[in-house]
C-alpha cells in the first residue's frame, strides 16, 4: 500500500517548494543564529559525547529538481567546503562532498530509503510519503508574517499583512480570500460579525482555485472543508480552477470569482498589480477579506537516510548543527536561497502530520 501511495502522489510531491512566505512568529533565524554563535562553546562542553576526529570518506546529498539541475549544482557548489569546514569543528574529517539533482522528487526519495544518499532536502509530501527510509532532522524557515491566527477576523482587523524582519517560520498557511463582488463582501461581513458560514454560504459563491496538487491552493482548503463541513472542493457548486495564483486574483478583482484560495502571503505579492494588472478599483487590503485560515502547511525538510552506512544519532545531530551554523553565515545564506530557504531549526516527524493527513485525502478522492 506505501508503494502505491508514492506512485499516486507523484503529481503532488512538486508543491513543496513553492516560494510561499511562512505565517507564524517562531525566531528561525535568532534559533539560527544562536547556534551559529555557540558552536565554539558546544563543541568544548560537548567533547565527550562527540566523535574524536571520525572520518567520513564520502557524504552524499541530494536535491530535489526543483528548479534547472545545472542552476541548482551551480548555486550549491560552495555547500561542500562549508559543510566539511562545519563537520570538522565537530570532530568529523569529510574526504569528499557529492552533490547531485534527482531526476524526479520520487527518486530522491527513494535513495534515501534505499541508503544510495545520506541526505536529501525534500519537501514535506516527499518525506512523508518516504518516511520509511528517510528521517526529518531540519525543517527550513522564511520570513515570518505580521498574522498567524487561525480566526479570519483576526486577518481583517490587522490589515496590512507585513514580512517580519527579525523573524522566522517553519510553517505557513492558506487562505481563503473574499473579494470585492457583492458575495464576497457578503461573506466577509458574516464573519467580520463573528458570524460562522454556513455551507450554503459557501456554496453560493463562485470559487477560484488551483490545481489537485497545490497545497496552499487546493490541499489544506480542502482539509479545512472537510472539517468544518465534511465537504470538500469538488462538493462545491461553482469552481474554476486557475493556471496561476496571478490569475485567480485577476478574477477576484473583477468579479468573475467571489473566493479565492491561497498561501497566507500571496496579497503581497499580487498588492501592485491588483490595481495595474488585474482591475482592482482600489487597495487590494481594502478590497479582499479574509474568511477562512487553514492548519499549518510545514516548510521543507532536511531528510537523511536511516538505511545509509554511515548514519547514526552523532551524525544527524552534527548535520543539524552544520546547517543550522551553514544558514547564519553569508555565504551560506547565498545557497540555501535556491530553495527560497533563510534558516533551519530542528523538526520532528510530527509536524508533517498535516502532509499525511493531505495526502490520505488525495488518495481517497482517487
Amino acid at each position: 500500500m506505501k508503494k502505491r501511495i508514492k506512485h499516486l502522489f507523484a503529481g503532488v510531491l512538486a508543491i513543496g517548494l513553492l516560494a510561499g512566505c511562512g505565517t507564524n512568529n517562531n525566531a528561525g533565524n535568532s534559533e539560527a543564529n544562536n547556534t551559529g554563535a555557540n558552536n565554539g562553546a558546544a563543541n568544548n562542553t560537548a567533547a565527550a559525547t562527540q566523535p574524536a576526529n571520525t572520518a567520513i570518506d564520502v557524504l552524499k546529498v541530494s536535491f530535489v529538481p526543483s528548479k534547472d539541475p545545472d542552476q541548482i549544482i551551480t548555486a550549491t557548489e560552495p555547500l561542500k567546503e562549508l559543510l566539511k569546514q562545519q563537520l570538522g569543528t565537530q570532530g568529523y574529517t569529510v574526504g569528499d562532498v557529492q552533490i547531485d539533482v534527482g531526476t524526479t522528487y520520487e527518486a530522491v526519495g527513494e535513495a534515501l530509503s534505499a541508503g544510495t544518499t545520506d541526505v536529501g532536502l525534500i519537501p514535506g509530501g516527499t518525506y512523508t510519503l518516504y518516511d520509511d527510509g528517510a528521517e526529518v532532522i531540519l525543517t527550513s524557515t522564511r520570513k515570518a508574517l505580521s498574522n498567524d491566527s487561525d480566526n479570519p477576523k483576526d486577518w481583517n482587523d490587522n490589515k496590512p499583512t507585513t514580512g517580519l524582519d527579525d523573524q522566522q517560520a517553519s510553517y505557513y498557511r492558506s487562505l481563503l480570500i473574499a473579494g470585492p463582488s457583492a458575495k464576497g463582501q457578503e461573506l466577509a461581513a458574516k464573519v467580520n460579525n463573528g458570524e460562522e458560514l454556513t455551507w450554503e454560504d459557501l456554496d453560493s459563491a463562485n470559487w477560484a482555485v488551483m490545481s489537485t496538487s497545490s497545497s496552499a491552493g487546493y490541499i489544506y482548503p480542502t482539509l479545512w472543508l472537510q472539517e468544518k463541513y465534511g465537504k470538500s472542493l469538488t462538493d462545491l457548486s461553482k469552481v474554476t480552477q486557475s493556471d496561476s495564483y496571478g490569475s485567480s486574483f485577476a478574477r477576484l478583482a473583477v468579479g468573475q470569482a467571489d473566493i479565492l484560495v491561497a498561501f497566507a502571503d500571496a496579497r503581497r505579492d499580487n498588492e501592485e498589480k491588483w490595481t495595474s494588472e488585474y482591475g482592482g478599483t482600489g487597495s487590494i487590503w481594502d478590497q479582499t477579506n479574509v474568511i477562512g485560515v487553514t492548519e499549518p502547511i510545514y516548510n521543507d525538510t532536511v531528510s537523511v537516510s536511516k538505511n545509509s552506512p554511515i548514519m547514526n544519532d552523532e551524525l544527524k545531530k552534527a548535520l543539524q548543527d552544520a546547517f543550522i551554523a551553514i544558514a547564519g553565515t553569508e555565504e551560506g545564506k547565498e545557497v540555501i536561497a535556491i530553495y527560497s530557504h533563510e534558516g533551519y531549526k530542528v523538526a520532528q516527524s510530527s509536524d508533517y502530520d498535516g502532509e499525511r493527513d493531505a495526502q490520505e485525502l488525495i488518495r481517497s478522492m482517487k
